[in-house]
């Protein structure tokens, strides 16, 4: 079933070209959480046999990641925040903690950001509290490509070296993950002993 679904999204990626890869970036990357590898890794293979360009293949993909992550930004920041700020309290969400997030992201916005592209299950959502908190545009911006882009490279070089092996690519990326992971919460503590130091 998965390798069924995994060549039709090749056949599909294939007939569409990098206009596929934007649009299925885009939409992972807002509403509809689906893993980013079932898109990019194929992508990945076809490059390894030059019907694709990584170059190419890593503009559509940041395109498309940048796109879905703009939607849930303005999203969050219009009718999300005015949601809250008059149905808050029935959730017990005060107006004083959207101002403490956006305080927050004031402070930490570009490294929350970034670090939350890399997290699978974070990546899609973490533009919503940026949105909430009305983070600057310009610096989500730059984090999110920053985040998006690795993990976009990570796995279309897994498709190109690894190719059709479904079980390599699938013990491949559990150990990414896994290593991507402590890597992100090493950076995060790091960055927050600093702050912390720096506030005394």
């Amino acid at each position: 079933m998965i390798h069924e679904l995994a060549q039709q999204l090749v056949d599909l990626i294939f007939a569409w070209g990098y206009l596929g890869i934007f649009i299925m970036m885009a939409i992972e990357s807002s509403f509809i959480p689906f893993p980013s590898e079932i898109v990019l890794v194929p992508a990945g293979y076809l490059a390894a046999n030059d019907e694709m360009s990584i170059g190419a293949i890593m503009a559509a993909a940041l395109g498309g990641s940048l796109v879905g992550a703009f939607v849930n930004y303005y999203l969050a920041m219009s009718l999300g925040r005015r949601f809250l700020l008059r149905y808050g309290k029935y959730f017990f969400i005060k107006e004083e903690t959207l101002l403490k997030m956006e305080e927050y992201f004031k402070k930490h916005g570009h490294i929350s950001t970034f670090t939350g592209r890399l997290i699978p299950g974070v990546r899609q959502l973490i533009s919503i509290p940026a949105g909430l908190a009305k983070m600057n545009l310009a610096e989500f911006t730059l984090f999110t490509l920053l985040g998006a882009g690795i993990w976009a490279l990570i796995l279309v070089l897994v498709g190109y070296f690894i190719g059709e092996n479904q079980e390599l690519i699938k013990a491949y990326l559990r150990e990414i993950t896994i290593i991507v992971f402590i890597v992100v919460v090493g950076l995060l503590l790091i960055y927050f002993r600093y702050h912390k130091k720096k506030d005394q």
